[in-house]
C-alpha cells in the first residue's frame, strides 16, 4: 500500500511540473501572439456554429457578437476655449468634435458645449483583453472606461494610436474574456447582409441590420478632421504630425449607425467581423441612410503591428498618382478612364527599383483591379517595409508587370523644394476671394478660399482644377486667407502639393500632385 501511495504522489507531483510547465510556455508564447494566432486558440477552444442559409435570421449572429462588443466611456481633462474666446475648465470630445466637423453644426452655433465625458464602442479580439476601436474615440483621452454587456467595468490603456487610419487598440487587465471572430473583409460582396453592433447615443448595446452598399470608399473624413481642428473647434492638434496621409477605403454600409457606434462592429451573417464602424454621412449628424467601416484586413495589421512593435510599419511603393475617369482622361491627354496615372516617382523608392515612370498608369496590384487610389493604398497599408507588391501598369498602351519592394519612409529621398514659397504660390496660376457666409453656410464649412480665376500655364490648370473650386486645405493646413497659402506651401512634404476642397458642383475634392520644378 506504502508503494501505490508513493507511485501517485510522484504521479501527481509529476503531473504539477509538467502542467506548470506548460501553462508558463502558454503564457511566454501568448504574450508574442498575434491577434490572428490568439483568435485561433480561443475558437479552437470555444468553436461557434452561425448559420447564414435559408432565410435571413441575425438571431444567432447578434448573440455570438453582442458579448465581444464593449461600451467605452472617455474622461477629458485641461481647458477648452469658449464662443467669446475666453478658456474655461472642462475638455473637447474628439468624438463629438469629428462627427460635428464632418456633418457640420446642427446648433447653429458657435459655442464650445463639448462634454468631459464621452461615449463610443470597442470590439474585443482576443480573450486577454485587446480591443480594437477608432483612434477618435481615445484621442487626448485622460481615462478610458470599458464596460461589457454584463456590467464589468475594466480601465483600458492605449497600446496604440494610428491617425491614418483611424485605429487604436486598447487593451484591459482581464482574461477570458468573450471574441468576437474576425472575418475576412476581402471577401465582403456588395448586396451582403451585415449587422452593426455597438453603444449609440448613450443606449445600451444595440443591433441594426442592412446591406453593404459599396466598398473602397474615401469620403476625406480623416482629412476633413485635421482640416476643422484647425477652423474653431478648439484648434485641437494630432500629437504626432502625419507623414502619411490618410488611408481610407471604407465598406459603406446601410445599416444604421449613430454617434457612439464609432469603434463598434459591423459583421456579416455568419457573426464574423468585416469592419469597424468610423462615420457616418449625414447634413445633420445623425443617420441619414449611409455608415462607413473601416475594413477588418486592415485593422489586423494595424493591431498586430502595435502589439509586435509599439509602432505601425509602414511600406511605401514610391509614387504619386492621380486617379483617372472619363472627366480628366482628355484634359491629362491619356485613353485610359480608369486606374492611377503615375505623375511622380520618389527617388530610393520601390517603384523606382523596378523602372516605373511618370506618365504609367497603374492598373493591377496582385491581381486586383485599381479604380481608385483607396484600391492601392488599402491593401499596400496591410504590408510593411521589405514585402512585395506585385503592380500591373500601362506604357504606351502595352501591359507591363513588375514586382515592387515596399521600401520604409527612411529609405525615400526626400525631395526638398528650392522655391520660396512666393514663388511657388506663382506656379499655382490662381487667383482666389474668401468664401461667402452663403457658400459657408451650404457646404457647412467655417473658411476656405474660392477660385476666381485659373492661368493656362498654371498648376491648377494643369490638374483640372476649375474656377469656383473652394480649396479648404492646402498640405493638410486650412486656409482661410489668401495668406495662409505661403505658410502651407513652405511645409510641402517630397516636392508634393495636397489640397483637400469643395468642387463648383458641390463634390469632394482631394487632390496630391508635384510643384513644378
Amino acid at each position: 500500500m506504502r508503494r501505490i501511495g508513493l507511485a501517485f504522489l510522484t504521479a501527481l507531483f509529476g503531473g504539477a511540473v509538467a502542467i506548470g510547465g506548460y501553462k508558463l510556455i502558454e503564457n511566454n508564447t501568448s504574450a508574442k501572439m498575434g491577434i490572428e494566432d490568439k483568435q485561433k486558440v480561443y475558437f479552437t477552444n470555444n468553436p461557434v456554429s452561425v448559420a447564414s442559409t435559408g432565410e435571413v435570421d441575425f438571431v444567432q449572429a447578434a448573440a455570438a457578437v453582442t458579448p465581444g462588443v464593449v461600451h467605452i466611456q472617455t474622461t477629458y481633462g485641461g481647458k477648452q476655449t469658449d464662443s467669446q474666446g475666453e478658456e474655461s475648465e472642462g475638455s473637447g470630445d474628439p468624438m463629438e468634435e469629428m462627427f460635428r466637423n464632418f456633418f457640420g453644426n446642427p446648433r447653429g452655433d458657435n459655442a464650445q458645449r463639448q462634454p468631459t465625458r464621452a461615449s463610443g464602442s470597442g470590439v474585443i479580439v482576443s480573450p486577454d483583453g485587446y480591443i480594437v476601436t477608432n483612434n477618435h474615440v481615445v484621442e487626448k483621452a485622460s481615462k478610458i472606461e470599458v464596460i461589457l454587456t454584463d456590467n464589468r467595468s475594466y480601465e483600458a490603456k492605449v497600446i496604440g494610436r494610428d491617425p491614418n487610419t483611424d485605429l487604436a487598440l486598447i487593451k484591459v487587465a482581464a482574461t477570458g474574456l468573450p471574441v468576437v471572430k474576425l472575418g475576412n473583409s476581402d471577401n465582403v460582396q456588395v448586396g451582403e447582409w451585415v449587422l452593426a453592433v455597438g453603444y449609440p447615443l448613450t443606449l445600451q448595446t444595440t443591433v441594426t441590420a442592412g446591406i453593404v452598399s459599396a466598398k473602397g470608399r474615401s469620403i476625406g473624413i480623416l482629412n476633413e478632421q485635421d482640416e476643422q481642428q484647425g477652423q474653431g473647434y478648439g484648434n485641437r492638434q494630432s500629437a504626432e504630425p502625419r507623414t502619411n496621409s490618410a488611408i481610407e477605403s471604407f465598406i459603406q454600409t446601410d445599416a444604421a449607425i449613430n454617434r457612439g457606434n464609432s469603434g463598434g462592429a459591423l459583421v456579416n451573417a455568419r457573426g464574423e467581423l468585416i469592419g469597424i464602424n468610423a462615420a457616418i454621412a449625414s447634413q445633420t449628424g445623425y443617420y441619414a441612410g449611409y455608415g462607413f467601416a473601416i475594413p477588418v484586413n486592415l485593422a489586423k495589421k494595424i493591431m498586430d503591428d502595435f502589439i509586435k512593435f509599439g509602432t505601425v510599419k509602414r511600406g511605401f511603393v514610391g509614387v504619386t498618382f492621380v486617379e483617372l475617369n472619363a472627366s480628366n482622361s482628355k484634359e491629362l491627354k491619356v485613353s485610359e478612364i480608369s486606374g492611377l496615372l503615375v505623375n511622380n516617382v520618389v527617388k530610393g523608392g520601390g517603384a523606382a527599383a523596378v523602372g516605373i515612370q511618370k506618365g504609367d498608369i497603374l492598373t493591377k496590384i496582385n491581381g486586383n483591379k485599381i479604380m481608385a487610389g483607396s484600391d492601392l493604398q488599402e491593401r499596400v497599408a496591410r504590408l510593411r517595409p521589405g514585402d512585395k507588391v506585385e503592380l500591373a501598369y500601362l506604357r504606351e498602351g502595352k501591359e507591363r508587370t513588375a514586382s515592387v519592394t515596399l521600401k520604409g519612409e527612411a529609405d525615400l529621398e526626400i525631395a526638398k523644394s528650392t522655391k520660396s514659397p512666393s514663388a511657388i504660390y506663382n506656379t499655382l496660376g490662381a487667383s482666389f476671394s474668401p468664401v461667402s457666409a452663403a457658400q459657408k453656410q451650404r457646404y457647412r464649412i467655417t473658411g476656405g478660399l474660392v477660385v476666381t480665376g485659373v492661368r493656362q500655364e498654371g498648376l491648377f490648370n494643369s490638374y483640372g482644377i476649375e474656377r469656383g473650386t473652394i480649396i479648404t486645405t492646402i498640405n493638410e493646413k486650412p486656409i482661410h486667407k489668401i495668406e495662409d497659402i505661403d505658410g502651407a506651401l513652405a511645409v510641402s512634404k517630397n516636392n508634393m502639393l495636397r489640397i483637400n476642397g469643395i468642387s463648383p458642383d458641390g463634390s469632394r475634392v482631394m487632390m496630391t500632385f508635384p510643384l513644378a520644378d
